[in-house]
């Protein structure tokens, strides 16, 4: 009798086996979550995978040369047309459109006070980003503009987190580079949860998006980041860093700048901008003012900061 349930098992094994084309170069995982990819994984597009298994959105499948082999894979790394421009229109679908007339927030994090809630990040741990202003997001306004021509199901991995799960974004090695250094959440796959939910509504061109915002941050870094540097420890005035940035980046930034902080802390600056492109000036020009709530904040230092510096210093 066992013999005869093995050899059940086996055959059902068999008649579901299939083979599926992969049209994304997405990562293979090895549980289901989604959170774990050993090698760094990524399926070869136009190469065919044997499916094992169907759970939960996503297949079981065998990449050869992986180990182990057997991976999981969201199932919309196998289809077509993902970012769906051919998506019949609805009301609500047709106020998702990309706007002409763009207004957007440049929404910066100071990575210190961020890894100081988030300890367990990867790249909090591997200390990247740490005393620096890095992209959170670059968000079309007002808020509610998002997901524009995103794939319904691509929105609902989004809205339950399984960033990991999203396909991904076909980057150049040029926008790549620029994103280890200036966007550290790409080691958890920010940039996916931030180009289908708030990049989308900018350009259907994640590589023109993240380019722009990278730009953009990489500028505000070397110029207000650094007066954030040099006040690691310290408290500073909304005032101030208006004046710093008006002094190094453009006279128009003053009335365009905001800080969030949390529990008096500096956790990120939003700047507004009005248009396309990566030049503060011509973004700033016609952008809407904003109004900072928060007037003095503390500067978080990040490990190995400010208090490790000093007991060197006084050995």
């Amino acid at each position: 009798m066992k013999k005869v349930a093995i050899l059940g098992l086996i055959l059902i094994n068999i008649s579901f086996a299939k083979s599926v084309v992969a049209t994304q170069t997405c990562e293979a995982f090895n549980n289901l979550k989604h959170s774990k990819n050993s090698g760094h994984i990524n399926l070869r597009v136009g190469q065919d995978y044997q499916v094992m298994q169907e759970q939960r959105g996503s297949y079981f499948i065998k990449v050869p040369n992986a180990h182990p082999q057997n991976r999981w894979v969201s199932q919309e790394c196998f289809k077509k047309n993902l970012l769906s421009s051919t998506q019949k229109s609805t009301k609500k679908e047709t106020k998702k459109a990309i706007k002409s007339n763009l207004n957007s927030a440049l929404v910066l994090s100071w990575q210190n006070s961020f890894c100081k809630t988030h300890s367990n990040k990867k790249e909090c741990r591997q200390g990247i980003g740490k005393d620096h202003l890095v992209l959170h997001g670059l968000w079309p306004q007002p808020r509610s503009n998002e997901y524009c021509q995103i794939d319904r199901k691509i929105e609902q991995y989004d809205r339950h987190k399984r960033w990991n799960a999203l396909p991904s974004l076909n980057l150049d090695s040029s926008v790549v580079s620029l994103m280890k250094q200036y966007m550290p959440g790409y080691f958890s796959n920010l940039q996916r949860h931030e180009y289908y939910k708030h990049g989308s509504c900018y350009s259907q061109n994640p590589n023109e998006y993240f380019k722009d915002a990278l730009t953009l941050t990489k500028k505000a870094d070397e110029t207000i980041g650094k007066f954030l540097r040099d006040n690691i420890g310290k408290k500073i005035s909304f005032v101030n860093l208006q004046r710093y940035a008006a002094k190094t980046i453009d006279p128009s930034i003053k009335y365009k700048l905001s800080m969030k902080c949390k529990s008096g802390k500096l956790s990120e600056i939003w700047i507004n901008l009005n248009g396309k492109g990566n030049s503060f000036k011509e973004l700033l020009s016609n952008a809407r003012n904003n109004h900072s709530k928060c007037l003095n904040a503390y500067i978080t230092p990040g490990r190995g900061g400010a208090k490790s510096f000093l007991r060197k210093l006084f050995r």
